[in-house]
């Protein structure tokens, strides 16, 4: 989830939107009514490389409550990030999809080994939201980051112009999700399974990708809830939990997906307790 309060932390310049105050103290009470007992704060692309709201939300939860995801540029200095450390921080966010970017494969996939680079000393996560097509023209690159990545959104992906509603549809048919499935396979990408409304796929082919997701590695699915649903403010995402929640039990995965796994990504457990994330 995001803290977001433009009234005390001013956006980036050139915020692509502006949207109303959520603030730590509406995140807690959001997150209370899902019976969430630790929290996961992401840097939204509106405030750029200032974590300032990020960080004074980290130090008011404690290290025992929360953990968080914060954007730095690649020339910040190690005492910094051990701090940030100190206080719960324990992944990078690079985010294509908000700011509409240009994405040029070859160039971020040096931008993905500097990142990698510069956390595995830390064992941080390198989170990425990018575009299922993107993952698959950066498979190798992926495989050898010897950091855990994890990907927003279901790896956003995209059936367009292929049928998703269409009964017998192949989620292998959309571009990027073989490479997906190959690298979940090797234990080297996590998924996110959060904001279905981001997506560009009908709710059956959403359905299947997920399905199909969970039944290759559902060691490797984490549940988010993207709150505050920045540009689908005001959204109910409970039937959409729901769903998710039938998906898991099915397979028995209920207590992975919405529990251990997000604790041993982000670093609630340890390797002493099982945890392998890389």
């Amino acid at each position: 989830m995001h803290i977001i309060d433009p009234d005390r932390y001013p956006l980036a310049p050139g915020a692509a939107y502006v949207p109303p105050v959520h603030n730590i103290w509406d995140a807690v009470a959001n997150e209370t009514t899902f019976g969430m007992k630790h929290i996961v704060i992401v840097q939204p692309s509106i405030y750029g490389y200032d974590n300032t709201a990020l960080l004074e939300s980290l130090r008011a939860l404690g290290p025992t409550r929360a953990r968080a995801v914060v954007q730095f540029q690649p020339s910040i200095n190690r005492t910094t990030l051990q701090a940030w450390h100190q206080l719960g921080v324990r992944g990078v966010r690079l985010n294509l999809q908000s700011t509409d970017q240009t994405v040029n494969a070859t160039a971020f996939a040096a931008t993905l080994r500097q990142y990698a680079d510069i956390i595995r000393p830390l064992g941080w996560v390198l989170q990425a939201y990018i575009s299922m097509d993107l993952i698959g023209a950066l498979e190798s690159t992926i495989r050898d980051l010897g950091v855990p990545f994890c990907v927003d959104h279901f790896g956003q992906p995209s059936a367009s112009p292929v049928n998703s509603s269409a009964k017998n549809f192949d989620p292998y048919t959309i571009p990027g999700f073989p490479a997906t499935i190959r690298l979940l396979q090797g234990g080297h990408m996590w998924v996110k399974f959060s904001a279905n409304y981001r997506v560009n796929l009908t709710a059956h082919g959403l359905e299947t990708v997920g399905k199909e997701i969970l039944r290759v590695r559902s060691d490797r699915v984490v549940w988010a809830t993207d709150w505050p649903h920045t540009r689908f403010e005001g959204v109910d995402i409970r039937p959409f939990e729901e769903e998710v929640l039938e998906w898991c039990e099915e397979i028995d995965a209920v207590e992975q997906v919405f529990s251990t796994n997000a604790k041993c990504l982000w670093g609630i457990y340890s390797s002493a307790q099982g945890c392998q994330i890389v």
